[in-house]
């Protein structure tokens, strides 16, 4: 059974631009993408105060986030909520306030990662912290039906084995995986298409990040991830057997753009829509 896969776009690709969220959310629609995946942020922040950046802050009311996309016709495919998970005296508080957040807005997913681990911890230790915040995360997130999802971005994902070591610390249907494609390729230890073949069957959400070349060549196996990427097409990923593996997954999913630039989120939302 197919699947079904949405066009979506995370909104650093205004970030360049000194844009605001809602100039952000308005090109994105002009554009042609039927999501948006805002970052969101805990207190206050000077340029997204004063409309020169795209983040949101989760202090900020989520409904009124929710009428921007809704006056531009598009909707919400998850958040970009990135926390450290072996830090839980930043992670937990910031992840729960995320997943209410989200609820409310009508985000369906979060997403996250292992982040930059503690320099003296050991890593025993850190599982021991992701389990904690993890735990933490999956109990708020279940009472309210919202996906957490584990992307391949730092020291203990950038394998399979790896991945699905964070992913096996608690036994939740509310934890899942949103790929990443660039990050994937870029750790350079595993086969992208096989990697994402074997989490297919928990995939939430999918950061639809290209690689230029020239990256590839200065960074693969590296580096356990990057930013942003070029515009999809122009760079290393095969885009139509990604789509072939996400469609035989039978789950409907949000290709999440990731891209520096208004001309690259262009360029991606053409590429995608022709092989979609």
């Amino acid at each position: 059974m197919d699947g079904k896969i949405g066009l979506g776009i995370n909104m650093e690709f205004v970030r360049h631009h000194d844009m605001s969220f809602a100039d952000g959310v308005k090109k994105a629609a002009e554009i042609g993408y039927e999501y948006i995946e805002p970052m969101v942020h805990m207190g206050r922040e000077l340029l997204s105060e004063a409309g020169y950046f795209h983040s949101v802050s989760l202090f900020d009311d989520p409904l009124y986030v929710k009428e921007i996309c809704d006056k531009n016709k598009v909707k919400l495919s998850g958040l970009s909520s990135h926390t450290p998970l072996c830090k839980p005296e930043i992670s937990v508080e910031y992840l729960k306030m995320a997943i209410r957040w989200a609820a409310e807005a009508g985000a369906p997913v979060v997403n996250t990662d292992e982040g930059p681990k503690p320099f003296w911890t050991t890593k025993e230790l850190d599982y021991q912290l992701m389990t904690y915040t993890l735990t933490e995360a999956a109990m708020v997130a279940g009472r309210r039906g919202i996906k957490i999802g584990l992307e391949p971005h730092q020291q203990y994902s950038k394998t399979p084995e790896g991945l699905d070591s964070i992913y096996n610390l608690v036994s939740s249907p509310m934890i899942g995986i949103n790929f990443d494609t660039g990050n994937s390729y870029l750790a350079g230890g595993s086969d992208v298409y096989e990697w994402l073949e074997g989490v297919k069957g928990r995939l939430v959400h999918l950061h639809a990040k290209d690689i230029s070349l020239f990256q590839s060549n200065a960074q693969r196996g590296k580096v356990s991830g990057t930013p942003v990427g070029c515009a999809c097409g122009d760079g290393v990923v095969d885009w139509k057997r990604i789509i072939d593996i996400v469609n035989s997954s039978g789950r409907d999913i949000v290709f999440s753009v990731e891209c520096g630039t208004i001309e690259q989120a262009i360029r991606s939302f053409e590429h995608l829509s022709g092989l979609l």
